[in-house]
């Protein structure tokens, strides 16, 4: 019953469109709409990820997973840039590395079934380790940005190499990685009721240009929202629009790991992690300066945050196990990331 509600639910996706373009509905009901048909798109997006695992493996599936799912973050931020809103572009990238190593892997490992879970400890850790090593490059832009004018020019073209840098790092560690998971992965023998892998990639391609236009929606609705709110744009864009443009990762992620397959979403949740901490990050800063350039002027709260979050993930999962308890850990510590965006962001 469930998934014929899920399937149904996917009308949502037409229906923002038409309120928007056609209806003209208000600011706040469209950010309301949009954030409920963002739920069923994510769903597909899990379904098709565990579908395309069964032939590839939890890493590449947990790969693929977060470049499609990180798609839609990467057009909502060049829209961002293009309208000269480069704290909300910074807060929002921040803010989906943090959310996805603590609130969407603690939450997975809550719905999961009851137990102690294994996990791929040296993928983990190869992607915790980026992360990290991404937090160590920004400090070089950073550092200067916390003083006088932070979107001064010479901020932006100090990013422009450190962030050609990292990309080179993101695209060799991936290769490796890869590499690694197709040479250890065994395809079970039954492919009873499993779509084709070019199913399953299509499907996510799909799912991912739509949530792409769901997104943008929101994202433009979102202003309104804030000001009803009383919220500062970076907290909104750290928090709300973070979570929201990785919708695709956090509902993939706990569709498969409340069916059991919490070593895929232990993937899904750390290499878009890093994926964004490494690739989506720099990607960003260099494909601004088409727009306009982009300062890569992180404040202290959100590479403690970031750095952090790596840091104390690396400590749970040390002894290559997980369950419900570190699940709540990581949940209560990503609360405690929101309330130092609310308080110390401005």
């Amino acid at each position: 019953m469930a998934r014929k509600i899920l399937w149904a639910s996917l009308a949502l996706a037409p229906l923002t469109f038409l309120a928007d373009y056609a209806l003209h509905l208000g600011d706040v009901p469209l950010f309301v709409l949009a954030a409920i048909a963002l739920v069923p798109l994510a769903w597909v997006i899990g379904e098709a990820t565990e579908h395309a695992a069964h032939h590839t493996g939890p890493g590449i599936g947990g790969f693929l997973n977060a470049t499609f799912g990180n798609a839609p973050e990467l057009i909502i931020s060049l829209l961002a840039v293009n309208k000269g809103l480069t704290d909300v572009v910074r807060g929002s990238l921040t803010g989906s590395v943090v959310s996805n190593i603590l609130l969407v892997l603690g939450l997975s490992l809550l719905v999961a079934p009851r137990g102690r879970h294994e996990i791929d400890r040296e993928s983990s850790f190869m992607w915790l380790a980026l992360v990290l090593v991404a937090v160590l490059a920004f400090l070089v832009p950073a550092v200067p940005s916390w003083h006088g004018d932070r979107e001064r020019h010479t901020i932006a073209v100090l990013s422009a190499p450190i962030s050609a840098l990292l990309l080179v790092v993101y695209v060799g560690v991936t290769w490796w990685q890869l590499r690694r998971h197709r040479r250890g992965h065994v395809a079970p023998e039954s492919v009873e009721g499993v779509w084709r892998l070019s199913t399953s990639v299509a499907t996510l391609a799909g799912a991912t240009v739509v949530t792409a236009w769901v997104a943008e929606i929101l994202v433009d609705s979102i202003d309104a929202f804030a000001r009803r709110a009383h919220l500062s744009d970076f907290f909104v864009a750290a928090v709300i629009v973070a979570i929201v443009g990785n919708a695709a990762e956090h509902g993939g992620a706990l569709v498969v790991a409340s069916r059991g397959n919490v070593k895929l979403a232990t993937e899904i949740a750390l290499s878009s992690s890093a994926q964004v901490a490494v690739f989506l990050i720099p990607a960003v800063a260099l494909l601004a300066w088409a727009i306009k350039p982009l300062a890569l002027a992180f404040r202290p709260v959100e590479l403690i945050a970031v750095g952090g979050s790596a840091l104390c993930v690396a400590g749970l999962f040390w002894h290559r196990r997980c369950d419900r308890r570190r699940g709540l850990v990581l949940i209560g510590l990503y609360a405690a990331a929101v309330v130092a965006f609310y308080v110390f962001g401005p």
